[in-house]
C-alpha cells in the first residue's frame, strides 16, 4: 500500500478576481513542482485556504492537479471538514480521480473530545479504500493525542501522519508509541523549520508550503540526509529559517503567497481583505522576502556547484 515519503508541497491556491481557482496557474505550479524533483503534492491544504472553498471547488482543484500530475508525482489531497459526511465526499472524489491517498485533520471550529475525533477518523477510513494520512495541526484544530494515533495506526489504511505541531518532543512520542504497536506508519513534518532534525529521529519527510516555494532547498535537505551528510542537511536547514520568519510576518498565508508570486506565479487577490495598514505592511514584507529569497537561491546554487567540484 502507498505510504508518503520524501518532500511534499502543501499547495497554495491561486485565485482569480471572481473568486474561482486560477486553473492555468495551478497547472503551472504542478509542472514546476515536478520539474524541481518533489515527491508529492498536497492540494486542498490549510495554507491553500481550503476553508474558503466550496466542495465543488475542491473537487475541481483535485481534478486539475491529478490530471496535470499524470502519475509523475504522488497526489494526496486534503479531505478535511467540520464533519465526517463532507470529508467522506472529498475522500471518495479523490478515490474516483485515482489519487494516492488523502490527508485529513480533526474536525475544526466546534470543540471535540479525543473520542469524537477518533470516531471521525474511523468513519472516514471505513468509507474509502484510499490510504489515509492523519493531519495534526494544533494551530487550527484540536491536537490528536498520542493514544489516538497509536490506536488508529492499527487500522490497515491509516498509513501516515503529517504533524504540524512543530514540537519535536511530541513527534518523538508519536513515533515511539506507534512503533511499539508494530505499525510502520510514516510520519512527515508540517513545519519546514525542523525537517533536518526530524529526519534524524525517524520522520519520513515533510508536507510543507515551502516545498512548493523553495523546492530546491527542501529537496536539498532531503538529498543531503539520504546521502548521510547531516552537516550539509543542517546547513541548508539553517539557511532557510530567515525566509520562514519573513513569510510569517504577514497574516497567514499572505506571506507564503507573496513568496510564491516572487517565483513567478500569479496568486491573485487575497480571500481575506486587508486594511490599508496591512496592505502597506505586506508590501514591506514582500520586499524583505525578495531579498532573502534571492540570497537563498544563490546559496543553494553555490551548494550545488561545490558538490560538482
Amino acid at each position: 500500500m502507498f505510504k508518503p515519503s520524501g518532500v511534499y508541497a502543501a499547495m497554495l491556491t491561486p485565485f482569480k478576481a471572481d473568486g474561482e481557482v486560477n486553473e492555468e496557474v495551478l497547472r503551472q505550479m504542478v509542472d514546476f513542482m515536478i520539474a524541481k524533483g518533489l515527491h508529492g503534492v498536497f492540494p486542498i491544504s490549510s495554507v491553500g485556504e481550503f476553508v474558503h472553498m466550496s466542495l465543488e471547488q475542491c473537487y475541481r482543484f483535485m481534478e486539475v492537479v491529478a490530471l496535470q500530475a499524470k502519475g509523475k508525482i504522488a497526489v494526496t489531497p486534503g479531505a478535511s471538514s467540520t464533519c465526517a459526511e463532507n470529508s467522506i465526499k472529498l475522500a471518495r472524489k479523490a478515490e474516483e480521480l485515482g489519487c494516492d491517498g488523502v490527508v485529513i485533520c480533526p474536525p475544526y471550529y466546534y470543540p471535540i473530545s479525543q473520542g469524537n475525533m477518533e470516531k471521525h477518523f474511523e468513519l472516514i477510513a471505513d468509507a474509502t479504500t484510499l490510504p489515509v494520512i492523519l493531519y495534526n495541526i494544533p494551530l487550527f484544530a484540536t491536537p490528536i493525542s498520542g493514544d489516538v494515533v497509536e490506536r488508529l495506526s492499527r487500522r490497515a489504511n491509516i498509513i501516515g501522519m503529517k504533524d504540524s505541531s512543530g514540537n519535536m518532543v511530541e513527534l518523538m512520542h508519536y513515533i515511539d508509541k506507534v512503533r511499539r504497536t508494530g505499525s510502520d506508519m510514516n510520519f512527515l513534518v508540517g513545519r519546514e523549520e525542523i525537517l533536518a532534525p526530524a529526519l534524524t529521529v525517524g520522520a519520513c519527510g515533510c508536507m510543507t508550503a515551502s516545498a512548493g516555494i523553495i523546492p530546491e532547498i527542501m529537496v536539498g535537505i532531503w538529498d543531503a540526509h539520504q546521502a548521510g551528510d547531516c552537516e550539509k542537511a543542517n546547513r541548508i536547514q539553517r539557511a532557510m529559517l530567515p525566509l520562514i520568519r519573513a513569510m510569517f510576518a504577514a497574516p497567514f498565508p499572505a506571506g507564503f503567497k507573496a513568496a510564491l508570486e516572487l517565483r513567478g506565479f500569479a496568486m491573485g487577490p487575497q480571500k481575506q481583505p486587508f486594511s490599508a495598514v496591512e496592505e502597506q505592511k505586506l508590501g514591506s514584507v514582500k520586499a524583505e522576502i525578495k531579498i532573502i529569497l534571492d540570497d537563498l537561491l544563490k546559496f543553494i546554487q553555490q551548494e550545488r556547484l561545490d558538490k560538482a567540484e
